[in-house]
């Protein structure tokens, strides 16, 4: 039996409406474009050419795969973030789009030619730090994270973009990290999800993304309280910290904050009007 790439195209959208993903048609054509190896343009091109037999079979497996809810950014092994491509599979949280926010709010505290040195706490898939040492050629930072599996990712992103020469990585806990009175400005994008709600989440979040990089405890206040402690002992007087945050604890980490000696505070929504970002100075 043959079917055109068009065919295709209406098929998987089909399949993945019926399956509950919640973008059909923008998943099925990406699937298509992988299981076929053809790019945008070459796909619209051939869109009522016959799909070869090899193009249709891993487009079966693609949408099994994809129906069972593993993340479309582990079947293509990428995810872009903030303009970047960035490597993207189990052993780090997948980077969102809402986490830009942090970027955004940072870079406007980044003079344009500063040779700062920045952190980024709990790195994962290193795309914060990737994303601020991309548009500040002169910074450099350090990506620390605990996880030796999420730090080999974040280091194969470095490499692939170029940023070696100015990224560094630590392996090991913020306990452990001895760089903190060495920056000017911090990010971080820690665990926030109370424990108790982690298995309400979507199952590509629930079941793929690690679990620590997603539970922040009872309360999930958890990392804030353990990280904050030592940036009040460590960090320098003036020099800046840029946090994600869950979107119903900006007034809990706001308190935080202030409990530790940290003042400036600015509140940032994401594009879906959530609250998501804190910026805050050391005193």
């Amino acid at each position: 039996m043959t079917a055109t790439y068009a065919q295709l195209l209406l098929a998987a959208t089909q399949h993945l409406q019926t399956v509950g993903i919640s973008s059909p048609a923008y998943e099925a054509r990406q699937l298509v474009l992988l299981a076929s190896g053809l790019t945008a343009e070459g796909l619209i091109a051939r869109e009522q050419d016959d799909a070869t037999p090899a193009h249709r079979a891993a487009l079966t497996e693609l949408l099994d795969q994809r129906a069972a809810r593993r993340p479309l950014a582990h079947l293509s092994g990428w995810v872009d973030f903030y303009g970047l491509r960035l490597k993207s599979d189990a052993r780090a949280l997948i980077p969102r789009s809402d986490s830009e926010c942090v970027v955004d709010v940072a870079l406007a505290r980044i003079p344009e030619q500063a040779e700062w040195r920045i952190a980024d706490l709990g790195t994962g898939s290193g795309a914060l730090l990737a994303a601020l040492l991309h548009s500040r050629p002169s910074v450099c930072g350090t990506a620390i994270e605990a996880s030796a599996e999420a730090g080999a990712l974040a280091q194969e992103n470095f490499d692939h973009l170029d940023l070696t020469d100015r990224a560094e990585l630590f392996i090991g806990s913020w306990a452990a990290w001895t760089g903190w009175e060495r920056c000017d400005l911090i990010v971080s994008n820690p665990p926030y999800i109370r424990s108790e709600t982690l298995l309400t989440l979507e199952p590509e979040v629930r079941d793929f993304d690690p679990r620590k990089a997603l539970d922040g405890g009872q309360d999930g206040l958890a990392c804030y309280r353990n990280m904050l402690a030592r940036a009040a002992e460590h960090m320098r007087a003036g020099t800046h910290l840029v946090l994600e945050i869950g979107y119903d604890q900006n007034q809990p980490v706001s308190d935080l904050l202030k409990q530790h000696g940290f003042a400036d505070l600015s509140h940032h929504r994401d594009l879906g009007g959530n609250d998501r970002v804190i910026a805050a100075s050391k005193t």
